[in-house]
C-alpha cells in the first residue's frame, strides 16, 4: 500500500475479530477509506456499531485483525506496539468523553504534559497561550475537580492541541456536556482544528456535532458507509 499525496489516513479492507466464549465475533467488516489532510470527518452510528473500535484501529490504540492502515504515511497495521506508541507521541492528539484529565495536576499541567514527555523547553509558555485561548487563562492553577465539564473538556482541547498533532481523534467530545457547553466546545473544537490545519475524525451521537465537519460516515453493524444528503436523516436517527 504506497501513500497518497494529501492524505492522512489510508485503509484497505480493514477488520477486527475478537474472540469471546461464544466464538470469534466480527466487530468490523472489511472497510476502505481515506481523510485528507486538514479535512474533518465525524463517524456516527448506533451504540454498538464499531465507532470506537475504528477509531482506536485508526489511532493505533489497537491492531487491525487484517487489512492495512496508513497514518501520515506510517503503516500502522505492521507495527508492534512500541512503534505505534511512537507514531501516537509524534503526530496524534486525543480528546475523550469523559475528559481523562490527571487529577492531582492543575489545568496549567494538564495542558503542559504532552509538550513535556515530547521534550518541548518551551511546555509552560504555549500551555499558558493555549489556556488563553481556550478562555481559562485565569484557571491555570485549578484542578480538575475545582472546573466545571465544560471547562474540563475546554483543557482536553488545550492539552490536545498544544504538541500540534497532525491529526486528532475526538470520542464524544461533547457526550457528558449539557447544551450551552457542547456549544462553546464545538466552537472551540473546530476554531483550533481550522487554525492548526490539524486533521481531525470524530465519533460523536451528536447530529449538530457531525454537520460542522465537511464529511459524514455513518457505522451501522461494522459496515461503514458515507452519508449523502438523500440519507442523511436516516444515519442521524440511528445515531440517536
Amino acid at each position: 500500500m504506497t501513500t497518497t499525496p494529501n492524505v492522512m489516513i489510508e485503509t484497505k479492507q480493514i477488520t477486527k475479530v475478537v474472540s469471546t466464549s461464544e466464538g470469534e465475533l466480527q466487530i468490523l467488516q472489511p472497510i476502505s477509506f481515506n481523510v485528507k489532510e486538514g479535512e474533518s470527518v465525524a463517524i456516527v452510528g448506533a451504540s454498538g456499531s464499531g465507532k470506537s473500535t475504528l477509531l482506536s484501529l485508526l489511532a493505533g490504540l489497537d491492531q487491525v485483525s487484517d487489512g492495512e492502515i496508513l497514518l501520515a504515511g506510517s503503516p500502522l497495521h505492521s507495527m508492534d506496539e512500541e512503534q505505534r506508541a511512537r507514531i501516537r507521541g509524534e503526530k496524534v492528539g486525543f480528546i475523550f468523553q469523559s475528559f481523562m484529565l490527571v487529577q492531582s495536576l492543575t489545568a496549567l499541567e494538564n495542558i503542559m504534559l504532552p509538550a513535556e514527555i515530547a521534550g518541548m523547553d518551551n511546555a509552560k509558555q504555549l500551555g499558558q497561550q493555549i489556556l488563553e485561548k481556550v478562555g481559562l487563562g485565569h484557571r491555570g492553577n485549578h484542578y480538575p475537580n475545582q472546573l466545571s465539564g465544560g471547562e474540563q473538556q475546554r483543557v482536553a482541547i488545550a492539552r490536545a492541541f498544544i504538541t500540534k498533532p497532525k491529526i486528532l481523534f475526538a470520542d464524544e467530545p461533547t457526550g457528558n456536556l449539557d447544551a450551552a457547553n457542547s456549544e462553546k466546545v464545538e466552537s472551540l473544537l473546530f476554531e483550533l482544528n481550522r487554525n492548526s490545519d490539524t486533521t481531525l475524525v470524530l465519533v460523536t451521537h451528536d447530529p449538530v456535532l457531525a454537520k460542522h465537519c465537511q464529511r459524514q460516515l455513518n457505522m451501522q453493524a461494522g459496515v461503514l458507509t458515507e452519508i449523502t444528503e438523500q440519507n442523511t436523516q436516516t444515519a442521524q436517527q440511528q445515531a440517536g
